[in-house]
């Protein structure tokens, strides 16, 4: 393994060791608590231009499961078509893995797709130094070539631009199914799974594609990486369908959540350090019920900012930010968290039942 340095912006520097696709890399650097599901988040497209530390200490110990597709193009146990995190960064990578469905080691993965991966970085006292001092841009350097200095941008990117679909994609048609548009923001694969378990026919559309013009029955919006303001296109064609005299219902997950919000009139800040586990405890606004969630977020939607016919449909038990709103008369709701999961606890997948009762 090749000695590394991983360099925040404010000066600080770890030390460890390459394990991954060896070239240098920057992006804005991250941390995820979960204790498991690397294969589901490195291959989440909100994780596209981050540098995605994993607090718990040991990774790689089950190994990758196949890259297999389904007929429909959904992968079996993925969440898209490829890595989109930039560089994975651990603390003690398990070169020996064991798991009835692995089918290779996480660095033969990383290296097969040429993502950089690192380990003996100490990753709570990074998550310590990011927590401080909030999320910041750095860059993983080679040791052996301390000239080849990697730059990278994430704030004003338009990310979800980069990872949306590029056209039009029918899932499940069938005479008689009420048809659902999704509108891709870097959309995870088990979100259309769970729709499509449901009966229904998914039209997944690009980021930017103006889906009033057609026939559909409830609207998804679906996560996505980066900062909701730069999708402006995006949040016009949502203000259209909530304009339109013929209501439908339509629901959002996390980045859904946020344009959905802008749409209706609200404004989104960042967050000092994010959202990003398995174990973020939310409460549904109005009642005593808690659910344990799955997150991926850097934004939120400001509570402040609500016009009066919206309300928080959910709080965040640790920080008391938004986590989705509801329209107090009409069929319209999000979630900041993650109800399709995957990985991650299943608490709130009725969300997705709730959804399709109402087409």
């Amino acid at each position: 393994m090749r000695n590394v340095t991983l360099i925040l912006d404010d000066g600080t520097r770890f030390h460890g060791q390459s394990f991954g696709y060896e070239s240098p890399v920057a992006g804005e650097v991250v941390f995820n608590t979960a204790m498991m599901g690397y294969p589901e988040s490195l291959t989440d497209p909100s994780y596209a231009g981050q540098l995605m530390t994993l607090t718990y200490p040991l990774v790689g110990n089950y190994g990758v499961p196949p890259f297999s597709m389904r007929a429909d193009g959904l992968a079996d146990f993925m969440e898209s078509d490829r890595i989109y995190a930039s560089a994975i960064i651990v603390c003690d990578y398990s070169e020996e893995y064991s798991h009835w469905n692995a089918v290779e080691s996480l660095a033969e993965w990383l290296k097969r797709e040429k993502v950089p991966g690192i380990t003996g970085i100490d990753t709570r006292q990074l998550t310590k130094v990011l927590r401080e001092h909030g999320v910041m841009m750095g860059k993983i350097v080679f040791d052996d070539e301390p000239d080849n200095i990697p730059t990278a941008q994430y704030e004003g990117v338009n990310y979800v631009a980069r990872v949306s679909c590029k056209e039009v994609v029918h899932y499940q048609q069938g005479e008689g199914r009420k048809k659902v548009v999704l509108v891709d923001c870097g959309v995870k694969h088990n979100i259309i799974r769970c729709l499509l378990k449901r009966g229904v026919e998914v039209i997944r559309v690009p980021w930017n594609y103006d889906f009033n013009q057609l026939e559909f029955d409830g609207l998804f919006l679906a996560n996505g990486p980066g900062n909701p303001d730069t999708c402006q296109e995006a949040v016009d064609h949502i203000r259209q369908f909530l304009d339109n005299p013929k209501v439908r219902p339509c629901m959002g997950i996390c980045m859904g959540n946020q344009l959905l919000a802008k749409a209706a009139g609200a404004s989104i800040y960042k967050l000092k350090y994010g959202h990003r586990s398995h174990n973020q405890p939310v409460r549904m606004v109005g009642t005593e019920r808690c659910f344990v969630t799955s997150q991926n977020h850097g934004y939120a939607v400001d509570n402040r900012t609500l016009p009066a016919e919206w309300k928080p449909y959910f709080v965040n038990m640790n920080d008391g930010s938004n986590e989705g709103i509801r329209h107090e008369s009409k069929p319209w709701f999000s979630a900041q968290f993650h109800p399709e999961a995957c990985s991650g606890p299943v608490d709130t997948e009725f969300l997705f039942d709730e959804f399709v009762k109402l087409l």
